[in-house]
């Protein structure tokens, strides 16, 4: 094996990149860190996009911050990569500047798009037969979201043609800014099957021709496909000086979060599984082949490893919902401020300490929430069922319900909502019995203990989850430089840092009210359409 090595990962998340300084040796050991937040501007037309010179400007910043912090020359480091959020569209010219601003995966304003296109004829799940059978052979999965890039890529091309004119290549976002970084235009494989024109069969792996041309999408945007481990290039000159790195540093493909935090998670042979809960939330489990569940919304996304899977499955609004308890129920009646300052409106330290005091308040609060039940789909939701309309309610509020039961009622319906999409997952393949929790969700102990009471699954935890998205990137540089063998060996550098068990004497309430969760989509599935399409 190589010396030690360090490298440096960003971590491109919806509302902020977190950039972080890694050793890698025996174990791989978080040296730095730095974070910056850029804006998410929501749309009234159901848009959702970002200024993608922001998150230029946040590498910029930070890089900067965890070298001066750290002591260590630029020359001292000798690889970089990313982990980021997927789905995203980045339009970009042929210099590789953007040429409009990013549209999020949260981004749904393309309705209209999709219906033209797949919504005639024979359908399943909102989706043409024909163009369903063909997509699932080819790519393994179907756009058949409304938030799927694809009809992002339509939209533009329909109401702004001046603007798509002048395309060069179809990016996401790490793509976007592994371009800034080299001058080369790529997507990784999880991000080329993201886009649902990617030939993901066995010995394949190249970009289908016959999809670009089922869905309208010219052949020639789409770049070079590589792997997550491998090399790009160096820095260009440009950004050497920039980022304030050396000019031979490496520059690696990464992946995309939905990837790479199950790899930092240490959730990488055959069989694990993770749950996440960050901005959004998901579950996963590593397969040896490609699976599909239209019914759930479940598909295998291309893993980091060739040959490996991630059966996955999202709720787009997770640590979000926990985000809205903080801003509109904690601080109104936990009322913590630390040096007269909003905790909200200080840094990362200051806003854990109020989620720590937050779950603290209400750790005597019994489960199930004296019956009170949370449904986390705040911008709507993806699996097990897909509707942009859905929202978020609280069910079942009484005179004695006070702000401790709806916090807590709100931790236990991003909980159901997970065990509801382990059991979607599992009509497919077993889920394993012992399930690793990342995300800033598994901050807390509480949290990770009503997850175990709610799932039934031993849940485990590794040392700073918040950072697995960046681990798993670190990864892809130690597997490219030689310091780590392979993807089954991740695993022995990446313990568990903590285990909780179910507490049995909470399984009937969490039963009761998990029956009670599934039925509230179904019930009100026509009053969300009613209240919120077109909105």
């Amino acid at each position: 094996m190589p010396d030690n090595a360090y490298v440096i990962t960003y971590d491109i998340g919806t509302t902020g990149n977190k950039t972080c300084l890694f050793e890698i040796s025996h174990t791989i050991k978080l040296i730095e860190s730095a974070m910056v937040e850029y804006k998410l501007d929501i749309l009234e037309n159901g848009g959702v996009e970002q200024d993608p010179e922001e998150w230029w400007e946040g590498l910029k910043q930070t890089t900067s911050a965890v070298l001066k912090k750290s002591g260590l020359s630029p020359d001292a480091i000798k690889g970089i990569s990313f982990c980021s959020q997927m789905q995203g569209l980045v339009l970009v010219d042929d210099k590789g500047e953007a040429i409009r601003p990013a549209m999020s995966y949260m981004d749904q304003r393309a309705e209209q798009e999709k219906a033209d296109s797949v919504s005639h004829g024979i359908q399943i799940q909102g989706i043409n037969l024909l163009k369903l059978l063909k997509s699932l052979h080819i790519t393994g999965a179907a756009p058949v979201s409304v938030k799927d890039p694809l009809w992002k890529y339509k939209w533009v091309k329909r109401h702004e043609p001046g603007v798509f004119a002048r395309c060069h290549k179809w990016l996401d976002v790490k793509e976007y800014l592994i371009g800034r970084c080299t001058g080369r235009f790529i997507m990784t494989e999880d991000t080329a099957f993201a886009t649902f024109l990617y030939d993901s069969r066995k010995g394949r792996n190249r970009w289908s021709r016959s999809q670009c041309r089922m869905f309208g999408v010219h052949p020639e945007h789409m770049p070079h496909v590589i792997r997550s481990t491998d090399v790009v290039g160096t820095l260009t000159d440009r950004a050497a000086a920039e980022l304030g790195l050396g000019g031979d540093c490496l520059v690696f493909g990464g992946g995309g979060d939905a990837t790479l935090i199950g790899v930092g998670v240490g959730a990488v042979r055959t069989g694990d599984t993770h749950i996440y809960s960050g901005t959004s939330g998901w579950v996963s489990t590593v397969v040896d082949r490609r699976l599909s569940d239209l019914k759930y919304m479940i598909a295998s996304v291309i893993g980091a490893e060739q040959g490996r899977f991630n059966y996955f499955g999202e709720l787009e609004t997770s640590g979000k919902s926990l985000e809205w308890v903080k801003n509109h129920l904690a601080l109104d009646e936990i009322d913590i401020y630390l040096k007269k300052q909003k905790v909200t409106e200080g840094s990362e330290a200051l806003t854990r300490s109020l989620y720590d005091h937050m779950c603290e308040s209400i750790k005597d609060t019994p489960a199930g929430s004296g019956g009170v039940i949370f449904t986390p789909w705040l911008h709507g939701n993806r699996c097990p069922f897909e509707d942009s309309n859905a929202r978020g309610m609280f069910f079942n509020i009484s005179l004695d319900t006070g702000k401790r039961k709806l916090i807590r009622a709100v931790l236990e319906g991003i909980a159901y909502h997970t065990r509801w999409m382990l059991e979607a997952s599992a009509g497919k393949t077993p889920v394993s019995d012992i399930i690793r929790f990342a995300g800033g969700g598994a901050l807390s102990s509480l949290t990770c203990q009503i997850m175990a009471d709610v799932t039934g699954h031993s849940i485990e935890t590794v040392a700073n989850p918040q950072n697995v998205g960046s681990v798993g990137a670190a990864v892809c540089c130690g597997i490219g430089l030689g310091n780590i063998r392979d993807f089954n060996a991740v695993k022995d550098f990446i313990p568990a840092a903590a285990v909780y068990t179910p507490d049995a004497s909470a399984r009937e309430v969490h039963d009761r009210n998990f029956r009670v969760f599934k039925r509230l989509y179904k019930s009100n599935a026509k009053n969300f359409r009613i209240l919120n399409q077109n909105k």
